[in-house]
This record gives structure tokens, sequence and C-alpha cells, in this order.
């Protein structure tokens, strides 16, 4: 795992947690919610690559498929 990607996803959780309590001062808390999500489903799009790569390794220690 690269840095970079450890960077970028640290960067994601900063901003989604700034923009998380600005929402819930100002009483948007769906809205808090929804950003908490969406912050969620783009570091899980970040991992999928990761994911696949570590899949493919197993893969071929085992010599699966």
């Amino acid at each position: 795992m690269e840095l970079e990607l450890i960077f970028k996803i640290a960067a994601v959780g900063i901003i989604v947690a700034i923009l998380n309590l600005i929402l819930k001062k100002t009483d948007h808390d769906e809205q808090a919610v929804m950003l908490t999500v969406a912050g969620i489903v783009i570091v899980l799009l970040m991992l999928i690559p990761e994911i696949k790569s570590l899949f493919e390794m197993i893969q071929s220690v085992f010599g699966l498929l």
C-alpha cells in the first residue's frame, strides 16, 4: 500500500469530519449523515484496486484458479 493512498484517505476523513461538524452545528443532521456515508463510499472506492491486488496475490501464492 502506497503512502500516497494513506494520505488521500486521511484527507478525505479530515474534510468529512470538518464538514460534518459544520453541518451538525447548523442543525443539518440529515445532511451530515449523508456526508459521512458519502465519505465512506469514496474511501471504499479508493480501496477497491488495492483489495483486488490483494486477492490476486493470494490466488498466486496458493495457486488458486
